[in-house]
């Protein structure tokens, strides 16, 4: 086991996505998952039926408590849900650790898009607190467009608006391009103002719930190793498509992955 990633992120009592997908993804790429959870979520394949957040003083206290026993070679952050849970979360890594990578995912909404899981008066603070810290953000792309604040509806659109999210000062941006139409899948990685190119052909599955989740904590999980992050990124979707294409089918909605595809039972 090699690399230290400390999660920032809300519970997903499914374990699908969330914490619980984090801490298995993390360990899928044989790294070690910390947490300091933000939120509890009633939360199944079919939707998100509650959400109890979890109290700013407390998830600082998870943090510094982590930080200085266990350690951490690389942060990640999903589910913040409010201004005054990323205000805190900033501030504790900011003071505790600024050198130390940081893998934002700005989740937003549920796979199913029925329950906000950031509420819409924390965006501003998602985007100029959080963003300008991100050493990676992930945003699938609804995300994108309130982030950058345009369309995004084609590859052309893509990489706009990773150029405009680079201006708002993340220093790199893996813009997830899933939800545009078509049996190829493509993703750009803008970094050190350049666009690497990912394509796939489409897996067609129900079991897609978490991926963003499992993706940003593959790669945390990267940096965390010192792979590069063109590396860590690469490694990270070959992992989450062997997930989708091994995946157990549970549940009547969008089931969960097979977080476990690269674990060999002795």
């Amino acid at each position: 086991m090699k690399g230290r990633v400390l999660i920032v992120a809300g519970s997903d009592s499914g374990g699908g996505a969330g914490i619980q997908a984090d801490i298995k993804a993390v360990t899928a790429m044989n790294a070690f998952a910390a947490t300091a959870i933000t939120a509890l979520t009633a939360q199944n394949t079919r939707g998100v039926h509650g959400v109890v957040p979890i109290d700013p003083a407390f998830i600082v206290q998870q943090i510094e408590v982590v930080l200085e026993d266990i350690g951490a070679d690389a942060f990640k952050t999903g589910m913040l849900h409010s201004t005054e849970v990323i205000g805190a979360v900033a501030g504790a890594i900011s003071r505790l650790a600024p050198s130390t990578p940081l893998v934002v995912d700005p989740v937003m909404v549920a796979s199913k898009g029925a329950h906000r899981l950031l509420l819409s008066d924390a965006e501003a603070a998602m985007r100029d607190v959080l963003l300008p810290m991100a050493t990676l953000l992930t945003p699938n792309l609804p995300e994108a467009e309130v982030l950058a604040g345009v369309p995004v509806r084609s590859e052309a659109d893509m990489r706009r608006a990773a150029e405009r999210l680079a201006r708002l000062g993340a220093r790199a941006i893996l813009m997830k391009g899933g939800h545009l139409e078509g049996d190829r899948v493509i993703d750009l990685l803008f970094h050190d103002g350049d666009f690497d190119r990912f394509e796939d052909a489409r897996i067609q599955s129900r079991n897609t719930h978490g991926t963003g989740c499992t993706l940003a904590s593959a790669i945390a999980a990267g940096l965390a190793q010192k792979l590069s992050l063109r590396d860590a990124v690469a490694r990270a979707r070959a992992y989450v498509r062997a997930a989708i294409e091994t995946a157990p089918g549970y549940g009547g909605g969008l089931g969960p992955l097979n977080h476990a595809v690269t674990v060999k039972p002795g």
